[in-house]
């Protein structure tokens, strides 16, 4: 029987990744009350149950995408989704509560 070992991409490094890359797009997918209570800084609100919106908002299917919520569930959903819409380069970043840097009210 083989073990199998899931790669979960650090937030922190993340967070880096997208500030590094020109034209990225931090996508918060939280509610608007999580996000008001304290997000990244420079993140953009688009909660899960309005992912599709996102076309709207963000044009260029070839906009790097870098997606987190609160626990990394529903930033994996968002990303599923995210890439069925087209986009091309999507990041699931996980979740906040492993988040260590700078976060705004």
């Amino acid at each position: 029987m083989g073990f199998f070992f899931f790669r979960h991409n650090d937030i922190n490094e993340g967070v880096g990744r997208c500030a590094a890359e020109p034209g990225a797009v931090l996508l918060d997918v939280r509610t608007p009350a999580e996000y008001d209570g304290g997000h990244i800084e420079g993140s953009r609100n688009i909660p899960l149950q309005c992912i599709e919106s996102a076309v709207n908002l963000i044009s260029d299917k070839n906009t790097p995408l870098y997606v987190y919520c609160h626990s990394g569930a529903r930033s994996r959903s968002a990303t599923r989704v995210l890439q069925s819409l087209g986009y091309r380069d999507v990041t699931d970043l996980g979740g906040m509560v492993s988040y260590r840097g700078k976060v705004v009210k």
